[in-house]
């Protein structure tokens, strides 16, 4: 990464395709390369071990974890299984387990992730965004009110609204460190409502972004999310994110270029997701949108690692103009 410290901001499976890409930029230096997570999950096994264990939820940790081992093979392997049966086992993760076991020996999340850490040899640093018991409610356009992260990803309708519950939560120092020093802050990509803004909604967090000497980017997803940005443009992603984090505090917006398989089109359309268009006309006056092709290879519409992290890393180079 030529020295440049990068920290990458979200959840779920899409920011862990983005640190899959980035580690391979990283050194020795790990501490250029961190993950700042969610910690608002409230469904699956970490629903589960939140209330039964009163632990921060693990999963989109757990997955960053092994987004970033050195190596994917036999440990980061074991710590993304999952028992498929089992009284007590059935959907929870051996990595969940594990970080939940190690929060109970070390009695802190924090060094739990250390350990962790250590375990698989990550390449960069996986931060919670607090460690504060945070809850999630929302208000769809109806008017009906959803609490909790579960509730509003199956909500079916789009989100007007997004609060955290409490809304003073203190942002991890950690993290808020190191978007303060460095050089590139990614958002996303993930779920706009359950992954990338409950981030911003901790006043720590979204004070660092909009005060951050390097370039803030948006990576909008390839697809949109059923019941959660249904009919949402890349503008309006961005003036969602704006909403909640302030004017002038995204920089760029990074989005796909280039045509989407239609036979695979033809089946996200079957659950209501669609490419994520860009309407340039649309777009605010000042932040600059750079398309790139990002597509990786295969049945699925997803993101390729290694292409998107070169284009988010090529916009803070200089590479991109």
């Amino acid at each position: 990464m030529s020295g440049i410290r990068a920290v990458a901001i979200g959840g779920g499976s899409g920011l862990a395709v983005l640190l899959r890409g980035l580690k391979h930029h990283v050194d020795d230096a790990v501490e250029r390369l961190t993950a700042v997570v969610t910690v608002s999950d409230d469904g699956g096994s970490s629903g589960r071990l939140r209330r039964d264990f009163g632990v921060p939820p693990p999963g989109d940790i757990r997955n960053c974890i092994a987004a970033v081992a050195d190596d994917e093979a036999l440990l980061a392997r074991l710590f993304q299984y999952r028992f498929a049966d089992g009284e007590g086992l059935a959907g929870h993760s051996f990595g969940n387990l594990l970080l939940t076991a190690l929060t109970g020996i070390t009695g802190d999340f924090y060094q739990a992730i250390l350990t962790a850490e250590s375990i698989l040899s990550v390449r960069g640093k996986i931060l919670p965004a607090t460690l504060t018991d945070v809850r999630l409610a929302a208000r769809g356009v109806s008017g009906e009110i959803y609490r909790g992260e579960s509730a509003i990803g199956a909500s079916g309708e789009p989100i007007d609204e997004l609060v955290m519950e409490p809304a003073n939560a203190t942002a991890f120092p950690a993290a808020v460190k190191a978007i303060h020093e460095a050089d590139l802050i990614l958002l996303g990509p993930g779920s706009l409502y359950t992954s990338i803004v409950p981030n911003l909604l901790i006043p720590g967090i979204r004070r660092a972004v909009r005060g951050a000497k390097g370039r803030v980017v948006l990576l909008l997803n390839l697809m949109t999310q059923p019941g959660e940005t249904d009919d949402m443009d890349a503008a309006a992603h961005y003036e969602a994110v704006h909403r909640y984090l302030g004017p002038e505090a995204v920089d760029s917006i990074l989005v796909h270029r280039g045509a989407l398989p239609s036979d695979n089109l033809a089946v996200y359309a079957e659950e209501n997701s669609y490419p994520v268009t860009t309407d340039r006309a649309r777009m605010i006056d000042g932040v600059t949108v750079v398309e790139r092709d990002l597509l990786e290879a295969g049945d699925l519409i997803r993101h390729d690692p290694v292409k998107l992290a070169a284009a988010a890393l090529a916009l803070v180079e200089g590479a991109s103009e």
